[in-house]
């Protein structure tokens, strides 16, 4: 029941980010428009250009939200964040360098990936060091490598060509203009959905700590490092499809286990559904607050997610 609220929530919301905008859509418009009718111009609005970014925001949502849940169970700790753990930073900084050096396609993405995946071995390793780590030191980890990134970042905008330096900061504030077809995004996502159903169990064990998970007959460290890929994957291509944007891994996930509890066979399925839904009511709000001129979704979410992150914060002391 759940999802099926969530899924229908999720349709409302894409048919509300494309009815709205700078010109509206009626939904007899709409619905002429998705039986192959409608006017030229009600096309074009729909099919090439609303639709394809509301179904990026959707898709790169529910990769966050995911990613978030994810790390949250592998380090046991509800502010585990792919944006504030620094991995949102290592992808943008390993899309940056293949940017600059003029490949695309697949080998931004893999290197986005790889970005990622040191970004959390670091955090993870230094966190852990010889002995568990605490919320304190995980998050004081991610606060240092995140910054790192950002050094890493500034610099490599401070070498970068002038006549690309305006699209490369509007990307990095988290962009959904230019976020291309949704296919690869969303058929990751699926994917992500699909794997991460058979290890439910497993994830619900993993969550009361590793010793426990062992003892039950878990395999811990092969588990560890499908979270760790898996993770990464599931940042880089949301920060190659829309750049760096905060926070939707933080703030679905906490809000999803208040309403439906913590069991992860229930939880990874609504966050695909869930932060595909929040991201794309952001980026709506985003395109129309001070239309015909569009914010940064990342703005939107880092709204939302901020006092959340420093609520929860305050919970952990």
């Amino acid at each position: 029941m759940p999802l099926g609220l969530l899924s229908l929530t999720s349709l409302l919301a894409l048919g509300l980010a494309v009815a709205v905008g700078s010109v509206g859509i009626t939904p007899e418009a709409l619905w002429a428009v998705l039986r192959g009718e409608g006017d030229a111009l009600s096309r074009t609005l729909v099919l090439e250009l609303r639709l394809p970014r509301a179904l990026s925001a959707f898709a790169v949502g529910g990769l966050l939200a995911m990613a978030g849940a994810l790390m949250q169970v592998l380090l046991r700790n509800p502010l585990a964040d792919p944006y504030v753990l620094g991995l949102s930073g290592g992808a943008a900084v390993g899309a940056l360098v293949a940017m600059l050096a003029g490949v695309g396609g697949a080998l931004v993405t893999g290197s986005a990936f790889a970005g990622a995946l040191a970004s959390t071995l670091v955090v993870f390793g230094l966190a852990h060091g010889t002995g568990s780590w605490t919320p304190s030191r995980l998050l004081l980890t991610g606060v240092v490598v995140a910054a790192g990134w950002g050094a890493v970042i500034t610099l490599l905008l401070s070498v970068s060509p002038v006549e690309r330096l305006p699209g490369m900061l509007y990307w990095l504030m988290g962009d959904l203009a230019h976020a291309g077809a949704p296919g690869a995004p969303l058929a990751l996502l699926l994917v992500a959905s699909l794997v991460a159903l058979p290890l439910g169990r497993s994830l619900n064990v993993l969550a009361r700590g590793p010793l426990q998970a062992a003892a039950l007959g878990v395999a811990v460290r092969p588990l560890e490092w499908a979270i760790y890929l898996m993770a990464s994957a599931l940042t880089a291509m949301a920060v190659t499809s829309a750049g760096s944007i905060g926070f939707v891994g933080l703030v679905v996930p906490h809000m999803l286990r208040l309403s439906l509890g913590n069991d992860q066979r229930l939880i990874l399925p609504a966050c695909a559904l869930a932060g595909g839904t929040l991201l794309v009511l952001a980026d709506t709000l985003a395109r129309t607050v001070i239309a015909p001129e569009q914010l940064p979704v990342g703005v939107i979410t880092a709204l939302l997610g901020v006092p959340t992150f420093l609520y929860l914060l305050y919970r952990s002391r």
